[in-house]
């Protein structure tokens, strides 16, 4: 299981930017996708969940209503659309993936930023000037 985000880069605050995450080799469907993201000097940060389910994605509170995760499954790929970008979003972001089976969407939905998965992808850079 290979994970591979990308679309980052150096946005203005208040712009937008959006990330990809890729399944390499493997469905996308059969997974539960979160983004995270890191700043230098600060622990490791859920952004974004979304189940494989219909179920509605969760959120941060930080993010709510200027974030939106999506799926393409033509394209095997989770989207990050971040729209109204603050000099505090800027760090490194990461998808994840857990299999599906792996939690029931309950308990998933209630703590995707906090459970095991089973893959990351390599983090790509997100930078937001003032």
């Amino acid at each position: 299981v290979q994970l591979q985000a990308f679309g980052g880069g150096l946005a203005q605050s208040g712009g937008s930017l959006r990330l990809s995450c890729a399944g390499l080799g493997f469905s996308l469907n059969d997974y539960r996708i979160g983004w995270f993201r890191q700043a230098p000097g600060k622990e490791r940060e859920g952004v974004a969940c979304t189940s494989s389910s219909a179920g509605s994605p969760y959120y941060a509170d930080s993010v709510k209503g200027r974030f939106t995760i999506s799926r393409d499954s033509a394209k095997n790929t989770v989207y990050l659309q971040m729209n109204s970008l603050k000099p505090d979003d800027a760090a490194v972001y990461y998808c994840a993936a857990v299999r599906s089976r792996r939690y029931s969407s309950s308990y998933y939905n209630t703590r995707c930023f906090e459970v095991g998965y089973d893959a990351w992808g390599q983090g790509t850079q997100v930078t937001v000037s003032s």
